[in-house]
Order: C-alpha cells, then sequence, then structure tokens
C-alpha cells in the first residue's frame, strides 16, 4: 500500500507517555507528538482543510496565489499543499521567528517577506497588514487569514480531537495546549468535551500576550502587550478561533522556562519538539499540583525541534538572554584529561641539574618538591633561569637548596574563581586532592585554557 501524494499522510500521529521531564506526579502525563505529520507540525491538518475548504467555496481556484501572515508552521503546511495542488505562495513573518523556518519556507518554493514584531496589528508594517495588503495588489490570490478562518479550528474537531479520544479510550481528563492562532484547543476541546463535559482543557500563554486575562476578566488590556521570545503562542490580539468559552484555565509561562522545558523534552524524552512544547511542559509543571491518581493528561507538541536549532537548542543563544548560566568550572574541570597520567615530581635530595631536565623534557615550567610522601617545596623554570645568570655552578647543588614554598592544596571541586584568588602569583600553580592516593597540579596555563 502507497499515499498518493503527501497530503494523505497527514494525521493519525502518535501518543506518547512523559516519564522524566514533569517530574513526580501521580496523574499519566502523555504528549501527543505532531511532529510526525509530513510538515512536522500540528499545522499541517489546518492548512490542508483550510485550502480544501476554501476549493469548495470557490475562493482559490488553479493558478491562484495563496498569502498567509505565519509564524513558520502554518505556511509549512501551506506550500506543502500547495505544491501537490498547483499554487504560488507568499509568506509574511515576523523578525523574532527562526532562521530555519524562513528557510524552510523557502525551500518549499514560497516567497517569504519578514516583517517587524515590535508593532501593533494596525501597523502598516506588521506582518498581519503586509499579507492583507499583498492579498489586494497581488492579482488572483486568497488569504488564508488563519486566525479568524474557522477552518482552522474546525480541522481539529474532525481530526485531532478524535484521534486524542480513540487513542487513549476516552480516559483523558486534563488537555494542555499551547495558544496561539486557537485553532488547535479550540478544535480539540469541542470534541472531548462533546464526549466529556467535565474535561479539564488549559491553555499556555506568554507574558506578553492577552489571553490570560481576557479570560478572567473580559478585559482587552494592551498594558498586557510587550514584546517576548516565545514563538508559537500568546498573541497580542484576540483571533476569532479562541473559542474562550471551551478553555478552562490559561497559565502564564516565562520565556525562559519555555526555553528551558525545550530543551529539557529532548534530553529526558528523547523527543526534539518545538518551543510551544516546552512552553506546555513549562505550564503543566507550574501546575501539577492540581492532578490526582487517575487523571490522564494529554499535552499537544505542536511542531519539530529542528527549527529552533539557532535558539532554545543553541547555548550561546540561550547564555545571551540569561536563560542558562555558563557552567561553573572546578579544578577537576582542568585537569580531567590527565588524570590517568603521573603527576611530574622531583625529589628534595636530586640535583637541579636533574631538575631541569625533568622540566625540558615533560615541557612543563613547574614542579612539586617531595621528600618521600610528603611535599615539602617547589621549584619553577624561571627561578632557575634568574639563578644560573650568577650562579654558573647551581646545577651541582640539590633542590632542596633552591625551592620555595610548597604549592597550596585544594579540593578538586573548588571553582576556579576561587583556585585563581589562592594562587600564589610567584608560585603560578596549586595541588589538588583527587582522592587518598591521588594528586595532581593546576598551573595558571590550566586555568586560562579552561576559562577560554
Amino acid at each position: 500500500m502507497w499515499y498518493k501524494n503527501i497530503l494523505e499522510t497527514i494525521g493519525n500521529t502518535p501518543l506518547v507517555q512523559l516519564n522524566k521531564v514533569v517530574g513526580p506526579t501521580p496523574a499519566t502525563i502523555l504528549a501527543k507528538v505532531e511532529t510526525f505529520n509530513p510538515g512536522h507540525s500540528t499545522k499541517d491538518r489546518m492548512a490542508l482543510k483550510m485550502i480544501e475548504d476554501a476549493e469548495k467555496a470557490g475562493k482559490l481556484k488553479p493558478g491562484f496565489t495563496i498569502i498567509e501572515g505565519t509564524s513558520g508552521n502554518t505556511g509549512m503546511g501551506l506550500a506543502m499543499a500547495a505544491i501537490v495542488k498547483g499554487y504560488k505562495c507568499i509568506f509574511t513573518t515576523t523578525d523574532k521567528q527562526s532562521k530555519e523556518k524562513v528557510d524552510a519556507l523557502r525551500a518549499l518554493g514560497a516567497e517569504v517577506i519578514v516583517c517587524p514584531t515590535n508593532v501593533d496589528p494596525e501597523d502598516p508594517r506588521s506582518y498581519y497588514s503586509v499579507s492583507s495588503r499583498l492579498e489586494k495588489e497581488t492579482p488572483n490570490s486568497w488569504k488564508a487569514n488563519q486566525y479568524d478562518n474557522l477552518s482552522n479550528r474546525q480541522a481539529h474537531y474532525e481530526s485531532t480531537g478524535p484521534e486524542i479520544w480513540e487513542q487513549t479510550e476516552g480516559k483523558i481528563t486534563h488537555l494542555v495546549v499551547g495558544v496561539g492562532t486557537g485553532g488547535t484547543i479550540s478544535g480539540i476541546s469541542r470534541y472531548l468535551k462533546e464526549k466529556n463535559p467535565n474535561l479539564q482543557v488549559w491553555g499556555i500563554d506568554t507574558y506578553g500576550s492577552v489571553f490570560k486575562k481576557y479570560k478572567e476578566t473580559g478585559i482587552f488590556d494592551k498594558n498586557e502587550i510587550y514584546p517576548y521570545i516565545t514563538e508559537g503562542i500568546g498573541e497580542d490580539f484576540l483571533p476569532q478561533n479562541v473559542d474562550f468559552s471551551l478553555i478552562d484555565h490559561f497559565e502564564k509561562v516565562t520565556d525562559k522556562d519555555a526555553a528551558i522545558y525545550t530543551r529539557r523534552i529532548a534530553r529526558e524524552e528523547g523527543i526534539f519538539a518545538g518551543n510551544s512544547a516546552g512552553s506546555a511542559i513549562a505550564g503543566l509543571v507550574q501546575m501539577k499540583d492540581r492532578l490526582k491518581a487517575g487523571d490522564v493528561v494529554v499535552v499537544v507538541f505542536h511542531d519539530h525541534g529542528t527549527r529552533y536549532l539557532a535558539k532554545m537548542f543553541n547555548d550561546d543563544w540561550m547564555r545571551e538572554r540569561g536563560f542558562i548560566v555558563p557552567e561553573v568550572k572546578r579544578a577537576i574541570d582542568c585537569i580531567s584529561n590527565r588524570l590517568h597520567l603521573p603527576m611530574v615530581t622531583v625529589e628534595a635530595e636530586q640535583t637541579i641539574g636533574e631538575a631541569m631536565h625533568k622540566l625540558m623534557h615533560f615541557n612543563i615550567s613547574q614542579m612539586p618538591v617531595k621528600s618521600g610522601d610528603k611535599f615539602v617545596g617547589s621549584i619553577s623554570d624561571h627561578v632557575l633561569l634568574s639563578r644560573l645568570v650568577d650562579e654558573p655552578n647551581l646545577r651541582s647543588k640539590k633542590v632542596s637548596e633552591v625551592m620555595r614554598e610548597p604549592f597550596a592544596m585544594v579540593d578538586k571541586d573548588l571553582p576556579l574563581a576561587k583556585i585563581a584568588g589562592l594562587m600564589d602569583k610567584q608560585l603560578g600553580a596549586v595541588l589538588v586532592q583527587i582522592d587518598a592516593n591521588t594528586i595532581q597540579i593546576i598551573t595558571n596555563h590550566d586555568i586560562i585554557k579552561a576559562l577560554s
């Protein structure tokens, strides 16, 4: 058996139990992994539905151009369907969206226009306004309008909702979904609440979005609006696809928590999902004290992690925004690559000539001096050099006659910042106790290398 085209593979995505990322909970947590759709997101469902409904209504005809404002995923679904059905695509998006999303849209043959994020929806520069202008200026065009096109939520009423009900055998008690256009959460909720009116639906919002306050007060507060980093959820207006009557509670999640949990899903569950999945899990963790034994929670994972490689999955990007702090390096981190090697030492009764030979042979600049099992001093090349000029017979002297005080001994877990403070500028090294039988040396060079 085979499919006639890629569009026939949309839907029937798996439901996968989450075992670690949410932490201890009496409930069963399941992820609806929508990355198994061919365009790697849940938006494939509604993109195809919007196109098919427009075709039936005579709004979209052969040779037409599809125009849409998109954060990337809807555009992917539309572009994929357009290739199969023979349409052109022009998309507008915002400059906060990941480069991977824009590149993917262009890879599918779409023209992409990037617009500023930090402007009102009514501003002529916004991606909403630019897409509307393009529809007027482009002959034979149709704007999908995912925010207000109710085919969006109907797609999830007809497909995603029934799938979840069947996959959980009707046992689902809670639905958790990040809310952007509102189509996913509203379509699924309507179907599931028809099956079980007691079902709890939790929408995940972000700080800088208007949804939560509007749900709780009925007030559209522009003071709630400000730029945010999280992709795929939250809005600065009220899309018609958001049916607030079907959503029992909105939970806000910070950009930082959303980004951190996006990474944790991959590392703890092996599921490479996108930013809205991270938001949804972060929100669920904030609310998990409301869950009890027997509850079955379904969390929708909207899209794929590959669309965020330069963002949430990039350590530099995360550090620049303060989402992760640089790892505190410890003493043992400086020498982890040579723990298997014995430390080079010299005996106090050996000659300076023998000590110099060791320094040159092992290409090192300083050594601990031992007497039996005890560290009794230290010796370095710069001290020897300064004395050799004035003392030609220095080579024959004993190390004990020339050595300086012993290097300080530090714990293997001591942070490098504290080691640097302890390190004598003249001696330029410390000893680190690895275990009862192992001691190693850390030099200035080791610290500089570890911090670079």
